[in-house]
């Protein structure tokens, strides 16, 4: 059984007792929020290694790098083999600044988006622009409903009815 499918099968186990499954992600997101902490210390040095190394490197359980590494996965520049990685698959933690910051938000991870170490990468309006970026690209909106008598959208001039609303096709709506 690969590495990532133990840790996902250990950590989203929903037969597990509700309390040891809050005390291991209690446990991981701090081990997480220690080694953002010091990756981004030095953000343009790409770290490398097997899994056990970095592991090893973190003090950390084999498992929770293994989750670490499935968690900054689409933040890397280059992706990690993690569907089949082993412990002596080499790996890298070689991330996008940007999409790193991003992804965190989107997570809704505030422990690690707002962790100080930021401060100098970006400056505080940088992150705010981020922050609302990402909040702002999941955010759906609905198209303005077109009536009848209103304008055609097509600037022809007509109202709606007498122009793209004919016969109840209708090209500026989904």
């Amino acid at each position: 059984m690969s590495l990532l499918k133990q840790w996902r099968d250990k950590a989203y186990d929903e037969s597990a007792n509700k309390g040891d499954l809050q005390r291991l992600w209690a446990d991981y997101f701090e081990k997480e929020k220690n080694i953002y902490a010091e990756l981004l210390k030095t953000p343009d040095e790409e770290v490398k290694g097997t899994v056990r190394e970095l592991a090893d490197k973190y003090g950390i359980e084999l498992m929770t790098m293994v989750g670490f590494l499935d968690g900054i996965n689409d933040s890397l520049k280059t992706p990690n083999p993690i569907d089949d990685m082993e412990e002596d698959t080499v790996v890298s933690l070689g991330f996008d600044k940007e999409l790193l910051f991003k992804n965190m938000v989107a997570a809704g991870a505030d422990w690690l988006y707002g962790l100080p170490e930021w401060n100098d990468i970006f400056d505080e309006e940088t992150q705010k622009r981020l922050y609302h970026e990402q909040k702002a690209s999941g955010t759906v909106k609905k198209a303005k409903k077109i009536y009848p008598n209103d304008p055609c959208p097509c600037g022809s001039g007509k109202k709606y009815k007498k122009c793209h609303g004919k016969n109840g096709k209708n090209r500026f709506e989904e």
